[in-house]
């Protein structure tokens, strides 16, 4: 075969319960685009990762530095020599599409088709995704070993996803089918200001107005009730009426 290719596996082997879908890359060309699906895989936590024919043998030295650091993906990789073999200790298959094939199978957006995925796994099934080639994708026999496709929401005036792109979003959405957390949220340190807090800054904000002339005396309730409900709004902390309060006694300083 072309790349000297060859085949180091071909029997399925028992492997341990299956805690994520298996990834399957049908004939991949660029060593680049295995490297980088791997890195997009390691990035969800999908670890399991199938080749089917890769062009150039096994990962050359432009997978493994496109991989950023998700080399163990690579290296652990299994091969396979036809798409069937690849599947064949499997339970469920997805296929990923760009088109419609003819074949009367369920369309599943990502987020659905890892859901789907998500409970199959909680059942005890294996499950894979099978990708296609970069330049033709799947071919209609391969989809065929499916049990139902994924497709993208896509601009129909631009559908063709790369190879990594297409990996990086199933693993996205199988990352929040599992309800992971982000990795860092935002920590308020300072509690929402009390209502006592907002309103000694308002009254302090209101007399400065009103010492400059702001105000006229028919529109004087209108704007200060259009004032508060500005303020009111933004949900402010402690530290933010501080920082206001502050920031408006530099300024009368300056004018002073």
């Amino acid at each position: 075969m072309p790349g000297g290719f060859s085949v180091v596996e071909r029997a399925p082997v028992v492997c341990a319960v299956q805690q994520e879908p298996v990834v399957v890359l049908v004939e991949p060309q660029l060593g680049e685009n295995i490297g980088m699906a791997a890195r997009a895989m390691a990035n969800f936590g999908l670890r399991e990762l199938r080749l089917v024919a890769p062009r150039d043998g096994a990962p050359n030295d432009s997978a493994r530095a496109a991989a950023a650091g998700a080399a163990h993906v690579l290296d652990e990789a299994r091969f396979f020599d036809d798409a069937k073999g690849a599947v064949a200790d499997l339970t469920y298959v997805f296929a990923a599409s760009a088109r419609e094939r003819g074949q009367m199978k369920r369309v599943l957006a990502p987020a659905d088709a890892m859901l789907r995925a998500r409970e199959l796994i909680d059942g005890g099934n294996r499950v894979g995704v099978l990708f296609g080639r970069e330049r033709s994708g799947l071919s209609n026999d391969e989809v065929a070993l499916a049990d139902a496709l994924i497709t993208f929401p896509v601009d129909e005036r631009f559908p063709s996803l790369n190879l990594a792109q297409a990996v990086l979003l199933t693993g996205y959405e199988w990352r929040r089918a599992l309800g992971a957390p982000l990795p860092f949220s935002g920590v308020m340190h300072s509690p929402l200001a009390s209502r006592a807090t907002l309103e000694s800054f308002l009254t302090f904000l209101e007399e400065e107005l009103d010492r400059r002339g702001f105000y006229t005396p028919d529109r004087k309730p209108s704007l200060t009730r259009n004032m508060r409900d500005i303020f009111y709004r933004r949900e402010l902390r402690e530290q933010d009426v501080r920082t206001l309060r502050g920031i408006i006694n530099a300024l009368i300083r300056e004018d002073k």
